[in-house]
């Protein structure tokens, strides 16, 4: 059974480790992209690599998905999961199987997850 929205008994909310599970950042195959919803300054400070940036204000004016988040779950991340959890409601409701992370970015790199930043160095949580 799916972990993700949409389905009976579905959380939509998701910890980090599971989160890094379904992405592929956790060593195994994972089938969910992971938009970041931050600000244009918080993802170039750092953010998860192999993220797609989508930000919330965007996302809420009904910016379209990139291609690759179209036919895949999506895993949304923010700095501390406010955000997501707004941008993750408003994909279900567009009808798109989305779930938040808890704890958003503080709590990916408080679990020792890698954050790319500029040029692809090591990142901060802005």
């Amino acid at each position: 059974m799916s972990v993700f929205a949409g389905h009976p008994g579905a959380p939509d909310r998701l910890t980090v480790p599971e989160a890094a599970r379904r992405t592929g950042h956790s060593g195994a195959g994972g089938d969910a992209v992971l938009p970041d919803v931050r600000r244009s300054d918080e993802w170039r400070a750092g953010h998860a690599p192999g993220a797609v940036h989508l930000p919330l204000e965007a996302l809420a004016a009904g910016a379209e998905l990139p291609d690759c988040a179209r036919v895949r779950p999506l895993v949304v991340i923010c700095r501390s999961g406010r955000r997501s959890q707004e941008a993750a409601a408003l994909l279900r409701a567009r009808d798109v199987d989305a779930v938040d992370v808890v704890g958003g970015m503080q709590a990916w790199a408080g679990a020792g997850l890698p954050v790319a930043g500029p040029a692809g160095a090591g990142g901060i949580v802005a």
